[in-house]
């Protein structure tokens, strides 16, 4: 199965044209609290990644927040543990994109965007 995927430069470039992006974030609530992606186009979701890794065994009742139908860009630090938790959510019908490199990666894109390189 192949997942879509998103760097975070088409991500900025999508925020700086306005669209709208719902984002999940699958890091530890501890984690998302100290730093997440925000913008005014951001509707950010913070799901642990164990609820979506126990979703067969506890059904979808934590998901309840996420919509069927459109897209996801699901996010963790590096991109690992969004990789599975995107993988289980797109067969449980959910469209959903995975952010390359995951936090990390953005925010040495925002680095670089700010030092102008």
């Amino acid at each position: 199965m192949t997942l879509k995927l998103i760097t975070p430069k088409a991500l900025y470039e999508k925020l700086q044209n306005n669209e709208p992006i719902f984002l999940l974030d699958v890091r530890a609530e501890e984690k998302y609290s100290d730093y997440h992606i925000t913008n005014q186009n951001i509707e950010s979701q913070n799901i642990p990644k164990n609820v979506i890794f126990d979703l067969e065994e506890k059904g979808e009742e934590g998901l309840r927040a996420l919509p069927k139908n459109s897209d996801i860009v699901v996010t963790c630090t590096t991109g690992n543990s969004a990789r599975k938790c995107a993988e289980i959510l797109s067969q449980k019908e959910y469209q959903v994109t995975l952010l390359e490199g995951g936090i990390t990666a953005w925010k040495q894109y925002l680095e670089t965007k700010h030092n102008g390189k």
